[in-house]
């Protein structure tokens, strides 16, 4: 019996050698019997753009409804509807031939008073001498001088009769108010148009550049306002916040634009401020009235954490959770607050912090508090079925 218990403590201080050797040897120990091998990715810092998607519409850069300033008979429409114009470009030629005869007739006006005021003065010059000596009476000489004076009025009246006239003999000829893409025409030749009507002639638009407005909520405005004044976020470079478009049809604008302003105004509807950003538009690709979706980078977030979307689930109350594996190579549960998606990652606010190792793989054989075998995402082993066991879905 005493020869038993000599051999089973000799057997037991030859193992204790064994481990000691072994870990003198700098080996790590083997993870736990049944521990289960997961995928993790390690969350680091970084700078984030924080870009944010608005639906928006485009518009004109500059919009003009050509109206006539004179009525009459429209005569010619040189332009071709849907075609560019140039400011100062003739539209419509309506016929001059009244105003044609009101400026000949305020010029034979303007030549008559001109001629009246020749005599009046000189009249009025003689008195001015008589009436010094007597040869003339007070009241003659101030009759004479008051008819000279009427005369000049006369002739400043006919003059600006005679510019009227230019003017509306001018406005004949409707022209572009500034240069792009003529509309439809409402009035052909032969119409009827007079100065006071409502309906426009037709309009003209200057598509480059051209204008997007967008909508925001004011909320995330502010939030933006708040970061960027804590220091958290950066804002945007000297060359100012830039935006992108994506068209109805799914496809990307190829020309980046600018953000222009934002509106100080918040709709009392919608709780929404507009945003308006300008593109360069030189094939008139954007049309006014077009949908769009508009990326807009707001800042950059200097100290951002991305957590990829496959290690990020959901608990019975719906908050975003995730699992992590600890030093000890412990499953730890996380309660994350995510700010929003940016690819397939989202951005989280608070949970995680940079160095902890997100289980991403495996997740379904990880509970909180058990210990698991960490690898890098992408190199654990595929589970290979017994022989005989049935195939998934069969």
């Amino acid at each position: 019996m005493a020869f038993i218990q000599r051999y089973h403590f000799a057997v037991c201080v030859a193992l204790a050698g064994t481990a000691m050797v072994i870990a003198g040897c700098g080996h790590k120990s083997p993870p736990p019997r049944g521990a289960a091998e997961v995928g993790v990715v390690t969350i680091v810092a970084q700078p984030v753009d924080l870009t944010t998607e608005l639906s928006g519409r485009t518009s004109p850069y500059e919009v003009a409804d050509v109206r006539p300033q004179v009525g009459g008979i429209i005569i010619a429409r040189p332009f071709t509807e849907g075609g560019n114009v140039h400011a100062g470009e003739v539209l419509y030629k309506i016929d001059p031939a009244p105003y044609q005869a009101a400026l000949d007739q305020a010029r034979g006006l303007l030549g008559s008073a001109q001629a009246n005021l020749v005599t009046t003065q000189n009249k009025a010059s003689r008195y001015g001498a008589l009436v010094k000596i007597n040869a003339v009476s007070k009241q003659d000489y101030d009759d004479a001088n008051a008819a000279y004076k009427q005369a000049l009025a006369t002739v400043q009246q006919q003059q600006a009769a005679l510019e009227s006239a230019r003017i509306n003999l001018a406005y004949t000829r409707v022209t572009a108010p500034i240069s792009g893409r003529a509309g439809l025409s409402a009035y052909t030749k032969g119409a009827l148009v007079t100065p006071s009507q409502t309906t426009a002639l037709t309009t003209v638009q200057r598509l480059d550049p051209i204008y997007v407005d967008l909508t925001q909520s004011a909320a995330q405005v502010l939030k933006l306002r708040q970061e960027m004044e804590s220091g958290k976020v950066s804002g945007p470079g000297a060359q100012g916040v830039a935006v992108r478009l994506k068209l109805e049809d799914g496809s990307s604008y190829p020309l980046e634009g600018r953000l222009q302003f934002t509106d100080v105004t918040v709709d009392q509807t919608t709780g929404a401020v507009t945003l308006r950003a300008v593109f360069p538009n030189p094939q008139n690709l954007l049309l006014p009235g077009l949908y769009v979706r508009a990326q807009i980078v707001e800042g950059v977030d200097l100290q951002g954490i991305l957590a990829p979307q496959e290690g990020v689930g959901r608990d019975e109350k719906g908050q975003p959770t995730a699992l992590i594996v600890d030093a000890t190579g412990h499953v730890q549960s996380r309660v994350l607050t995510t700010a929003r998606a940016i690819g397939d990652k989202w951005l989280v606010t608070s949970g995680l912090k940079a160095g902890d190792r997100l289980i991403v793989e495996g997740t379904q054989g990880a509970k909180p508090g058990a210990p698991v075998h960490a690898v890098a995402a992408g190199l654990t082993k595929t589970i290979v079925p017994p022989p005989g066991a049935p195939k998934p879905g069969g």
